[in-house]
């Protein structure tokens, strides 16, 4: 019951960022130099167009993917870049912190961070394809869960491992138990 509710909440997210966020992606897209001369030259960043373009696009595909689900996390830290670079334009170039000037930035941002670090949920393409091939819904997941043989410790550290035995090195690096 909780995957299912945070599964919703994630698809709510997703959608909602995604789908007001797009049209700023293409609002950058229809005057491309208007954008990369007020946003991007004043930053003093290097090929001000090329700049605007990826944004733009980062935007636009970053919203398209964490709508549908498909390589969510990618999508989400596309968005996460380019909020990143419009939050330092807001408080750097326009002239300090005003909240009324970040306060949507910052829900892009908080947006696009929960989607980035958790994931599309169950409603989701990634989800479906990650069931299909049979992986674990995170890879992460499945590394932490497996415990480590025996074995696995004594290959890591090269000293055989005792079992309840008191172990110390004398002068010659050698094993002593006792």
């Amino acid at each position: 019951m909780r995957v299912m509710a945070q599964s919703v909440g994630l698809l709510l997210l997703r959608v909602c960022v995604g789908s007001v966020l797009i049209h700023h992606g293409y609002d950058k897209l229809a005057d491309i130099q208007g954008f990369a001369d007020s946003v991007v030259k004043p930053l003093h960043l290097p090929f001000p167009v090329l700049l605007a373009y990826i944004a733009a696009y980062s935007e636009i595909v970053g919203s398209w993917l964490m709508i549908v689900g498909l390589g969510a996390r990618l999508g989400g830290l596309a968005v996460l870049g380019t909020i990143s670079v419009a939050i330092y334009h807001s408080i750097v170039v326009t002239g300090g912190f005003n909240i009324y000037a970040l306060e949507l930035l910052i829900l892009y941002f908080g947006g696009s961070a929960c989607v980035a670090l958790n994931g599309a949920g169950r409603f989701s393409l990634d989800f479906l394809i990650i069931r299909a091939i049979g992986m674990s819904s995170s890879p992460l997941k499945a590394f932490v869960m497996r415990r480590p043989q025996l074995d696995d410790l004594e290959n890591l550290v090269a000293v055989p491992v005792t079992d309840r035995k008191s172990t110390r090195l004398n002068s010659s690096h050698t094993v002593i138990s006792y």
